[in-house]
């Protein structure tokens, strides 16, 4: 491997981390504002829909937290943010899931899938 070849695979690289970290802040903002619109007293299909975006907007930041931090990652620090990002993938698809069936949700089902989409993407830079 050439260092043009290593340079472009870490610019690439540094891309999609970022890339990944703000669709994971898009994605968490969105769910805590539909979270934040549900009647916590309201009907079982809104705590679920309310409590639903409250924890995908938790996973987010923490996802987004872990993709911020500086430093050499090692083999340990690897497997442990791919395994954050494939939880925060899960989350996102579930969340995504089920805004759908609720009106007026579609801006944060659509956050949630760019997030997993972000995610999967992200995840194949560290094979």
């Amino acid at each position: 491997m050439t260092s043009t070849t290593s340079q472009q695979e870490l610019v690439q690289f540094l891309e999609d981390r970022f890339a990944c970290a703000q669709a994971c802040t898009d994605c968490a903002r969105a769910c805590a504002l539909r979270a934040s619109l549900m009647d916590p007293d309201g009907t079982e299909e809104q705590e679920l829909v309310r409590r639903k975006g409250i924890l995908c907007a938790e996973v987010c930041d923490a996802t987004c937290r872990a993709l911020g931090e500086q430093g050499h990652m090692d083999e340990d620090a690897e497997s442990a943010l791919r395994v954050q990002l494939e939880w925060t993938r899960t989350v996102c698809l579930e969340c995504a899931h089920v805004f759908d069936k609720h009106p007026d949700a579609e801006d944060a089902a659509k956050a949630c899938r760019d997030c997993a989409r972000a995610c999967t993407d992200f995840m194949t830079t560290l094979d």
